[in-house]
């Protein structure tokens, strides 16, 4: 599938023709870090990526333009609470904390939270071989969070090791520094096409979250871009995009899924 691709220039165009943005408007004023891969990311000065292409989609389907705003994620999610955003396009998980203060999409991916390790390490394959071991994560991550909660519940003695970017937690894996790395599945699927680095899964992921569009409580959008995944999802289009962004299809509902 072609990849579409949306200029970073307008990033920085003035918001005065989407301000008050809502079912009635003409734009979708969309939030996204540019900076997390494969989800939103730069490429030869363009912004691209999964969450990037559904919600333009999305728009176009509904008649509308996005106009983006780019920072890092809490950036994003506090003027999405001040109505400076309609939406964060962000690989946004679906958390009971977060559904108290804004309304969600129907789901369009589900990320399971999973430990990688090296093609090469012989001694790492499930979860009973944590013990000893030394995983990587990402400082206040959800997936770092499960891996701790998962640790405590199941009384398995391994380090944590947080790292403040998910780079220097792939490259200390890479380098053998720690035995593996927690993150969500969709991210280690697109980073091995990408790269074709040797990376195995060990085990099932220990938890699962639905991604979603966050937006104001009682804003009309949302059951507009509802009606538009869903037919995205009946015509196969999500199904096309993940397969581009991850190589392969993470908008299906997992067998046995009970989150939200």
């Amino acid at each position: 599938m072609k990849r579409r691709t949306f200029a970073l220039s307008a990033l920085s165009l003035p918001l005065l023709a989407a301000c008050g943005a809502g079912g009635g408007s003409d734009a979708i004023r969309a939030g996204s870090t540019g900076q997390s891969f494969p989800n939103s990311y730069q490429e030869d000065g363009k912004l691209i990526g999964f969450d990037v292409e559904v919600i333009e989609t999305i728009a176009e389907k509904l008649g509308k333009t996005v106009t983006w705003t780019n920072a890092d994620f809490s950036g994003l999610m506090g003027q999405l609470e001040a109505r400076k955003l309609d939406t964060v396009a962000n690989n946004v998980a679906v958390t009971e904390e977060r559904s108290a203060q804004y309304d969600f999409t129907v789901p369009y991916a589900y990320m399971g939270a999973t430990i990688v390790t090296l093609g090469s390490n012989a001694a790492l394959n499930t979860l009973d071989d944590l013990a000893g071991t030394t995983i990587a994560g990402v400082l206040g991550s959800n997936n770092t969070t499960h891996l701790e909660t998962w640790k405590a519940e199941n009384g398995v003695e391994f380090e944590i090791r947080t790292y403040e970017t998910r780079d220097g937690a792939m490259q200390d894996l890479l380098a053998g520094r720690v035995d593996g790395y927690i993150n969500s599945t969709g991210i280690f699927l697109a980073e091995i096409q990408k790269s074709g680095a040797d990376l195995k899964f060990v085990g099932e992921p220990i938890a699962w979250e639905s991604v979603a569009f966050p937006f104001e409580k009682g804003s009309e959008l949302v059951a507009q871009v509802n009606e538009q995944i869903e037919a995205l999802h009946a015509d196969g289009t999500l199904t096309e995009l993940s397969t581009t962004y991850y190589g392969d299809d993470v908008t299906t509902e997992p067998e046995g899924y009970t989150g939200s």
